[in-house]
């Protein structure tokens, strides 16, 4: 993948991601649950702390700190790692979309919620559905390639 491609991969994530949470914050109010499907709502979570509401005692300045140094250190792989760039892409414009949440307002706006029957999968935004999908892709590749480094050893 062009390297440019690859920096405009991340920016449609960002700004997919900060629409649809501008849109969320302007009409529902915070803890609003809007049912879409049997197993999908629409919520308003204002989550202050990591992945699942975690570390929360941190502090909003740590989680700057840490998404600020990881967007830096994703824009190096992206221009050095050819083979990684579309999973660093979708990483960096999902780090990128909540770490402007965190310096705008604090915290990070979640609003999709999956469930099955009383059991609710944590809200999540657009851009933790891009880290998601990046590190699977890099989890992917690497089990693959470690297959591949396998075989290529047991062959010599």
């Amino acid at each position: 993948m062009q390297l440019n491609r690859a920096f405009l991969i991340s920016l449609l994530v960002f700004v997919l991601d900060q629409t649809t949470k501008y849109v969320v914050k302007a009409n529902i109010s915070p803890y609003r649950i809007i049912e879409v499907l049997p197993f999908f709502n629409i919520v308003y979570v204002e989550n202050i702390g990591s992945a699942f509401g975690m570390f929360k005692s941190l502090g909003n300045f740590f989680f700057i700190v840490i998404a600020a140094a990881a967007m830096v250190f994703v824009t190096v792989l992206i221009i050095k790692d050819k083979d990684n760039r579309l999973a660093f892409s979708l990483i960096l414009g999902g780090a990128a979309g909540n770490f402007v949440d965190r310096v705008i307002h604090g915290y990070v706006i979640d609003f999709l919620d999956f469930y099955i029957g009383r059991f609710h999968w944590p809200a999540f935004n657009v851009a933790d559905s891009a880290l998601t999908i990046g590190i699977m892709l890099l989890t992917v590749k690497l089990f693959f390639d470690v297959k591949k480094s396998d075989k290529v050893q047991n062959v010599s």
